[in-house]
């Protein structure tokens, strides 16, 4: 279906939309943890502020869709260019590409919400090593399920669900509170991480599996392989805190007292049966 241009025109719907859009409406949206960081994370305001500055950069600066369509051809991962050594370097600016302002804003919501603690517990250094190798693996599945692909892909979901793969790891008890939105009605559940990013990666894996490679819309092998890779490279934080040990001593839970928020009914009103 064609989309509308920025300028009010009409185009058809181009490359760029394949792998950008990932905006969609949600009945249940994570709002925030139960798990207070110990330091300041400067390394995940960075990467917010670095993303969302070269967003802004580029977003304004085209005034026609086949311009932007271009940047991202250039600057974008395209599978069938790295399988063929051309723009290798396309694998690291991409993951600081969005393509739209709802991409970017989910995106970065989850960062800032997981991303935190991951930091609090890896260190400055470490946790950007971290985040940059989880977002190579899932460009690396990415491309391998779809090598010969002409379609860029942008975006820091591969490298944030690393960070939340890791999460799951070392927080898998932590509690989340989860806004659910059904119809008109709004409430909030505080839920174990486990299950609100267990159900995520659930559905990553059942759209990937569904969905043809040469289609329109997520790059959920990204998140596959982002998730596998926060998973493996998470390991050694855990193992230096005793692996089994440290799970049986904190039993999942973040290991100091959990924030505790203020929680009630929504107060939208019910619209009764009749």
């Amino acid at each position: 279906m064609p989309r509308r241009g920025r300028g009010g025109q009409t185009a058809p719907l181009s490359p760029l939309d394949a792998r950008a859009a990932i905006g969609k409406p949600r009945a249940m949206f994570p709002i925030r943890d139960h798990n207070p960081s110990g330091r300041t994370p400067y390394v995940t305001w960075t990467l917010i502020a670095a993303n969302t500055g070269i967003f802004l950069t580029y977003w304004f600066s085209f005034t026609a869709d086949w311009e932007l369509t271009r940047f991202f051809l250039t600057w974008g991962l395209v599978p069938g260019k790295v399988t063929h050594g051309i723009a290798p370097q396309t694998i690291i600016t991409s993951m600081f590409l969005h393509g739209g302002w709802m991409h970017l804003i989910g995106n970065m919501w989850f960062l800032w919400l997981f991303g935190d603690n991951m930091e609090d517990e890896m260190g400055h250094t470490r946790f950007l090593l971290f985040y940059l190798g989880a977002g190579l693996v899932a460009a690396a599945l990415q491309i391998a399920v779809d090598p010969h692909s002409p379609v860029p892909m942008v975006g820091a979901s591969g490298a944030i669900a690393g960070v939340m793969g890791g999460y799951l790891l070392l927080f898998p008890r932590a509690r989340i509170d989860v806004l659910f939105i059904i119809v008109i009605f709004f409430r909030i559940f505080a839920i174990p991480a486990w299950i609100v990013l267990g159900v995520w990666f659930g559905l990553q894996l059942f759209n990937g599996a569904v969905t043809p490679t040469d289609g329109g819309g997520v790059a959920y092998w990204a998140h596959v392989g982002g998730f596998f890779g926060g998973l493996a490279l998470a390991l050694p934080a855990l193992l230096r805190r005793g692996g089994k040990a440290y799970w049986t001593e904190t039993k999942g839970h973040p290991p100091h007292p959990p924030a505790v928020y203020p929680t009630g009914r929504s107060s939208i009103p019910r619209v009764p049966r009749r």
